[in-house]
């Protein structure tokens, strides 16, 4: 990865095997603390935790995995039915990820589609999570059952990369660092400025390249498809986050102007949700580091 070694000082950055699938993650914090893995969002990679994990690096060991088809981690094709980009495969990697490194139970925070992910977590592997924080993200069912105007016009991406295969690849692919930096400028981030240069170098390097952007646009075209169908199921069977739920938003995202987080949060959950926005946009950990380590510190703490 492009990003510095010593810009993560103190963590281990190494290449993990779960499975049919290689993993990139860097590990660091304070041995023997309890464990916390932090999940990116797209389009980006484990750099969008550096400030925050800086922050939080005394109080916890710390687990920052790139995910499946995204930075340093393995990007392969997608499976016909987009069953090999599925939250649920995607959260498999992550408690696949854990175990070997010794942590049979831990928290998990996730941004963007790693709260999606994290979500797929405490729900398929639910004995192993202890708390859950989701940052800027309503319960993708939901937010696909709401669909109007201002949600497909603002969350157009949503719409976009579902495409059959190579529409979207094709198109982005023309000018990958325009779209990449029309993504990371949007969403109430107001501009650029926010993004700290190696993270950009990082996020720059590893979006490029023809396997990455097919392996996000896989991402979303399993969210809506296959995720739906396993969330529908998981809702029919009464299933239910069983852990206590942090949920974060931006006060200049779309999340706070299209959904009540905290409501939809809770109808998922059996134990208790709290939350509030923050002075943000979209990209809470970068924009906001300060608040949002203070805030995942008193929850996780």
């Amino acid at each position: 990865m492009s990003a510095p070694a010593e810009w993560f000082a103190g963590f281990t950055g190494a290449h993990h095997r779960v499975g049919d699938i290689t993993l990139y993650a860097r590990v660091g914090g304070r041995a023997g603390a309890p464990p916390l893995v932090l999940l990116h969002g797209f389009p980006q990679n484990h750099a969008m935790w550096h400030r925050v994990a800086l922050q939080l690096a005394p109080h916890f060991r710390l687990v920052l995995p790139d995910l499946r088809g995204y930075g340093g981690s393995d990007k392969p094709p997608g499976d016909p039915d987009h069953a090999n980009y599925s939250k649920r495969s995607m959260a498999a990697d992550i408690a696949g990820l854990m175990q070997s490194l010794g942590h049979d139970r831990y928290g998990v925070c996730g941004h963007d589609r790693g709260g999606r992910v994290a979500h797929r977590l405490a729900l398929d592997h639910g004995a192993a999570v202890t708390r859950l924080a989701v940052l800027d993200i309503a319960p993708t069912l939901d937010m696909y059952n709401a669909t109007d105007m201002r949600f497909a016009t603002v969350y157009y991406h949503w719409f976009h990369l579902i495409q059959p295969s190579p529409l979207p690849e094709t198109m982005i692919g023309g000018d990958p660092m325009f779209y990449l930096h029309w993504k990371l400028g949007g969403w109430g981030a107001r501009g650029l400025g926010y993004i700290e240069p190696p993270a950009l170098a990082s996020y720059e390097q590893s979006f490029g390249g023809p396997d990455a952007i097919h392996a996000m646009c896989e991402d979303y075209r399993a969210a809506a498809s296959i995720d739906l169908e396993h969330d529908r199921a998981s809702r029919a069977a009464g299933d239910k986050i069983g852990c206590d739920t942090l949920v974060l938003w931006g006060a200049r995202g779309v999340v706070e102007a299209l959904f009540d987080p905290l409501a939809l949060w809770q109808a998922q959950c059996s134990a208790t949700v709290s939350g509030r926005a923050l002075d943000g946009g979209h990209y809470l950990a970068e924009e906001l580091p300060a608040d949002t380590a203070a805030a995942l510190l008193e929850f996780f703490g």
